[in-house]
């Protein structure tokens, strides 16, 4: 071969290096690095969304702000799966295929994460993290390890409220659910445990999501003669319309729920006065210098999404993701799902929120890194998910009072 001949050889590999570089599904030899979230920016948990959005846009200005990503900047890309399994398949393909994220923060639904996880993630080989999904349905999806959560399993919490209410001495309760898996997974467990504990379930319903009366339901669920109502629903959907209609037909005056029922907007629309002795846990995220340097670092980008339900996970989520990314050196999703569990496993460097320039010196050394995460340690189990914890809160005066962990 010529001198010639092997120049032009190597101008026209050059030239199908460049193009291959530039092509849909070759991100990893791209500079930068695009990821997206899918969560209900419409539909019924509307108003939740708004600072868990800006959560994550906090980890993603963080990363941009201290070096980027695979020699670029870190983007994020948002799709909206109105809490509906439907839609979320929808918008999930779109960030898969179109878009062509590394990875997906989201969904918050589980019904919407389970759609999008089985439509469309997991057979594009897309990592997703989901900061809110809670059902125990997730734990045994066939997702080939791409799909985890930074948020633990209802399987968790149901038993944590039932034990929560029965320390108050409360042994008779009527249960009402949404009828999705968030609502069943959740009321499946708390139905287990309080009746373990020597607690009677007087009235047990699911009910249809999005009714404008539910007169009857409620009617029915009162003749066993409880005056607490447990319910699991959604703070801008059935959750309102029920307290509401209960009050008004002096069926039940006493609630208790789950982390959905803590909501500003449903309480503003339901009269905060009207919630008065309300029972709810929530996610908790330990006191110690991750939270403290999530907090300050919100404080001072978003200060009216701080303390919001489901923002630092959100936060964790999309922070852990990046690090995933930078770990792999690659936007290969199966090399991502691989990094994830390695900054994932409690082993390694401790890497503190924000702490992203530090992360990539450590990475670049060779060195193992671990994510100590905003709301606790991340490390994920064989199923994708965490331990976790709760803490119980009640209404007391016209606001809400962190009681303290929930056992």
């Amino acid at each position: 071969m010529t001198f010639k001949q092997t120049s032009r050889s190597l101008v026209l590999a050059g030239v199908a290096a460049a193009v291959l570089s530039a092509a849909p599904g070759y991100g990893a030899m791209a500079a930068g690095a695009k990821i997206g979230f899918l969560g209900g920016i419409t539909g019924p948990i509307q108003g939740a969304v708004p600072p868990i959005i800006d959560a994550a846009k906090l980890a993603v200005q963080q990363v941009n702000d201290q070096g980027g990503i695979l020699g670029g900047k870190l983007s994020m890309v948002l799709g909206d799966s109105k809490c509906d399994p439907q839609s979320s398949v929808g918008a999930a393909n779109k960030l898969v295929n179109v878009e062509n994220v590394a990875g997906i923060v989201g969904a918050l639904c589980s019904g919407a994460t389970i759609g999008a996880a089985n439509a469309a993630a997991v057979p594009a080989g897309v990592v997703m993290i989901s900061p809110a999904s809670t059902s125990p349905a997730i734990t045994t999806l066939k997702d080939k390890d791409f799909i985890f959560r930074v948020a633990p399993s209802d399987s968790f919490q149901g038993k944590v409220l039932a034990r929560v209410v029965l320390a108050r001495g409360i042994k008779k309760v009527a249960l009402t659910y949404v009828k999705n898996d968030y609502g069943k997974g959740l009321a499946d467990n708390f139905r287990s445990e309080f009746t373990k504990g020597g607690g009677t379930i007087a009235g047990d319903q699911a009910h249809e999501d999005k009714k404008s009366s539910y007169r009857s339901e409620l009617a029915t669920l009162k003749k066993g003669g409880a005056d607490h109502l447990v319910l699991v629903a959604y703070p801008q959907s059935s959750a309102p319309v029920i307290i509401r209609q209960s009050l008004e037909g002096g069926l039940f005056s006493k609630f208790i729920g789950p982390e959905a029922i803590y909501d500003d907007k449903m309480w503003k629309t339901v009269g905060i006065k009207n919630l008065e002795g309300l029972i709810y846990t929530r996610p908790a995220s330990p006191a110690g210098p991750a939270r403290d340097a999530y907090n300050a670092a919100m404080k001072k980008a978003f200060p009216k999404s701080v303390g919001k339900l489901f923002a630092i996970q959100t936060y964790d989520a999309a922070f852990v993701l990046a690090l995933a990314i930078a770990k792999a050196g690659s936007t290969d999703g199966t090399k991502v799902r691989d990094a994830l569990r390695a900054v994932g496993n409690g082993k390694g460097m401790k890497i503190l929120p924000g702490q992203w320039k530090e992360a990539l010196a450590a990475i670049k050394a060779g060195k193992e890194i671990d994510y100590a995460g905003a709301s606790g340690d991340i490390d994920f189990d064989k199923d994708g998910d965490i331990a976790g914890s709760y803490n119980k809160w009640e209404i007391k005066g016209g606001k809400a009072i962190d009681q303290g962990p929930a056992k």
